[in-house]
């Protein structure tokens, strides 16, 4: 009674018969979550300068957090240029995933890492769709934040495709076991067993973009502009 009394400041149950209950965010809510978004972009910046600082750079906040703000920036814009719309959630969108892995590419791991989570939770506070906290965390905060997994490849050849791949299969991962868990009831309307509905599903849409972003980063003009932008970045 305790942990619902507390939970309702920050998001109220909608009763839906035909699609389960699921929450909308309170303006505390609301609140609460731009400001972890916040702390995760200033907490990201902060480190990054610290460990520029540890190898005898001079400390960049203020243009990382520029950098990493354009690149969420456009990363938000483009989630709404929408290719497809799959009818239960996800969609192609015109690149939006890339723009979240410039990050990591740019900044390295724990950069990426953090932005991409703060990006998570702004989809969360502009796009909720609740049915748990479970759910909440697997669907926005893990599935989006694992897009700064493209950090491990900073420094390796071809890193950008290599940290794009990896960001987009952490991204599947956690919305193939979100399908599993939290959605597996409309695979019977289907005929298929959960697992392969959430592969089908989820692996659709986000393969789709993954290979019309590939495409693109195939084009010289392309991914040489991208590398003098890696340069701006790391100045």
């Amino acid at each position: 009674m305790l942990f619902h009394t507390f939970l309702s400041i920050f998001a109220t149950e909608v009763i839906d018969q035909e699609y389960g209950n699921y929450y909308n965010l309170t303006p505390t809510g609301y609140a609460f979550l731009v400001a972890i978004m916040l702390i995760l972009l200033l907490g990201a910046c902060y480190i990054s300068g610290k460990i520029r600082e540890k190898q005898g750079k001079s400390p960049i906040s203020a243009k990382q957090l520029a950098f990493c703000s354009v690149a969420i920036a456009l990363a938000m814009a483009t989630s709404y240029i929408k290719l497809f719309d799959a009818p239960y959630g996800g969609s192609v969108t015109l690149f939006s995933m890339l723009f979240i892995s410039l990050i990591g590419y740019w900044f390295g791991l724990r950069t990426g890492l953090m932005a991409a989570a703060a990006y998570g939770i702004l989809q969360l506070v502009v796009d909720p769709y609740i049915i748990s906290i479970p759910q909440m965390l697997t669907d926005y905060l893990f599935a989006f934040g694992s897009l700064g997994l493209s950090g491990l490849f900073r420094d390796k050849k071809h890193g950008l495709v290599k940290g794009y791949l990896l960001g987009i299969l952490g991204r599947f991962f956690f919305t193939f076991l979100s399908g599993m868990i939290f959605f597996g009831y409309y695979a019977a309307g289907y005929g298929m067993s959960v697992p392969i509905y959430s592969l089908a599903y989820n692996g659709s849409y986000i393969g789709a973009e993954a290979l019309l972003t590939l495409v693109v980063l195939a084009i010289p003009a392309v991914r040489n502009g991208l590398s003098r932008v890696k340069v701006l970045a790391g100045k």
